[in-house]
Formats: structure tokens, C-alpha cells, sequence
């Protein structure tokens, strides 16, 4: 893990952006699609700590983003080639466009320079969208990946975010996925070999350090 000093360097608000990955009340709402995630994500605080990251974000001028999983009704260009995407066709709670379960899920609050965007295909939150180049044109050096799930969107996210240029921070305390045990491992042997982990404590403190003029 790096240290405070080093951390407050990496997450210079100026060239920081805050990335939420699939906080939505369809996923980890008290009405999920997949309920034992949504359970894992409010009882491992995580859910918590993206909401204190975001409203810290805000206090400090962090640019935040939102990453929204969604299909149209007629699931036009939505993938089905794996059994995962099958499996979300029978979920009793779709993430339909425009529906209450594509919203941000609270305690997670929304500002208005905050940006959403929206996917209709694919597994990562970046691969595909828009958030390339938006990240790219507030420039961003930095981004701090939170959400779920730490299965399967999370590491998506590292991984393409990596790839593309970005340094990238995952608050370990901030993301979420099933089963519980599996994470650590996870995180150590995986997300720790291209990212730099930390916790939400840590971001919070790098936040309210003065920076070097």
C-alpha cells in the first residue's frame, strides 16, 4: 500500500476522478436483481464508503462519475454470449432504461456537475463507452475505482483503465462482490498486482492534506 504521502500525490483532486461502478438500485438496492451482492455490499459497509468518497469528492472537487449497467426493453445490443448476460434475461428486477432500477442507489448522492454514463453491452464500464474520453478530456491521471461487483465489472475497470494510461486506486473498504472470502484473495493477488489498494480512510485523509505549491 502506498503511503499518506505518496497517496496524496496520486489523488491530486485536479487530475482525480472518483469512479462508481454499477451503484444502481436494480444491483445494490433493497429491490436488487441480485440480492445476495446487495446484501454483501450493505453489510461489508462498502456501499458506505462510495457514499463518503462521493460526498467527500464533492467537498473537494473531485470530478465524480457514475457507471450505469443497463438494457433497453427489446434488449437490443445487449450481449448474450456468455451465461452470465443469459442469466440477467430471467431476473425478476431488469435494468431497464429509464427505470427506478438504473437510478444511483442511496445513501450514494448525485450532484449536478456529477456524469453518468450509461452502457447497454458488455461487462466493464469502460471498454466501449464514453468514459475514455471524457476521463481524457478533464484530465484525469488518476482514477479511484469503487462499487461492485469485485467479481466481474471491478476488475474489468482496472484492468482497461490500466491499460489505457490511468494510475488507478481501489479503496479495498469500497467495493463488493460474493462470496465474501473470495475478495481478499482477490484483491491481493490480483487488483494489488496493477493498482494501488488502500482504503477509504486513506483517500479521505490524501483529500484534506494541503498540497505542495
Amino acid at each position: 500500500m502506498a503511503t499518506r504521502e505518496n497517496l496524496a500525490e496520486l489523488l491530486d483532486p485536479a487530475s482525480t476522478v472518483l469512479l462508481t461502478v454499477e451503484c444502481q438500485r436494480g444491483v445494490v438496492g433493497t429491490d436488487s436483481a441480485l440480492p445476495e451482492l446487495a446484501a454483501q455490499a450493505r453489510k461489508s459497509g462498502a456501499l458506505i464508503q462510495v457514499a463518503r468518497l462521493v460526498a467527500a469528492a464533492h467537498d473537494t472537487g473531485v470530478q465524480v462519475l457514475h457507471a450505469v449497467a443497463e438494457r433497453r426493453p427489446d434488449g437490443r445490443g445487449a450481449n448474450r454470449n456468455g451465461r452470465l448476460f443469459r442469466a440477467a434475461e430471467r431476473l425478476p428486477v431488469q435494468q431497464l432504461s429509464g427505470s427506478t432500477a438504473v437510478r444511483i442507489a442511496p445513501p450514494i448522492e448525485v450532484a449536478d456537475e456529477d456524469l453518468v454514463v450509461r452502457r447497454l453491452h458488455g461487462l466493464s464500464p469502460i471498454a466501449g463507452t464514453d468514459v475514455d474520453p471524457l476521463l481524457r478530456n478533464l484530465g484525469c491521471r488518476t482514477l479511484v475505482v469503487t462499487g461492485v461487483s469485485a467479481n466481474v465489472a471491478i476488475p474489468n475497470a482496472v484492468f482497461d483503465a490500466v491499460n489505457l494510461g490511468y494510475t488507478v486506486v481501489v479503496p479495498k473498504d469500497a467495493i463488493a462482490g460474493v462470496p465474501a472470502d473470495y475478495i481478499p484473495a482477490m484483491i491481493r493477488h490480483t487488483l494489488a498486482l496493477v493498482a494501488t489498494v488502500t482504503t477509504t480512510p486513506d483517500v479521505l485523509a490524501a483529500w484534506k492534506r494541503p498540497r505542495r505549491g
